[in-house]
């Protein structure tokens, strides 16, 4: 689960294309915005949702989205700070900061310890 955060312009979606992309999604990805979650298929499920448009926690409960969460795949969600309590404990959360030119700053962040950070 990976939890995205930045204003519009800051790399949310291009960052899903990515993560896509090393999954081997195929297919071209793009803002699920008004579709709200889109599903692709590559090594794993890429469940890619985005709230900008949801009021809150409710609004993500009453389309049934949950169940993406905790699906097999990956869930990636764009604007993850409109349903801050279906945010489950362990997600990763990046925050995208657009700087000057075409750089970012970017932070990364998890309740538990991201697999990379794990001592051998």
């Amino acid at each position: 689960m990976v939890a995205l955060r930045g204003g519009i312009g800051a790399g949310k979606t291009c960052l899903a294309q990515g993560i896509a992309c090393g999954l081997g999604v195929p297919e071209a990805v793009t803002s699920p915005t008004y579709t709200i979650i889109v599903e692709y298929a590559g090594r794993l499920p890429l469940y890619h949702i985005d709230a900008y448009r949801l009021a809150g926690d409710a609004d993500f409960a009453s389309l049934g989205a949950e169940e993406f969460l905790y699906g097999n795949g990956v869930s990636v969600i764009e604007w993850s700070e409109r349903i801050p309590r279906s945010i489950p404990a362990g997600a990763i959360t990046i925050e995208l900061e657009p700087q000057s030119g075409d750089r970012r700053t970017i932070r990364i962040r998890s309740s538990e310890p991201i697999p990379w950070d794990e001592k051998p």
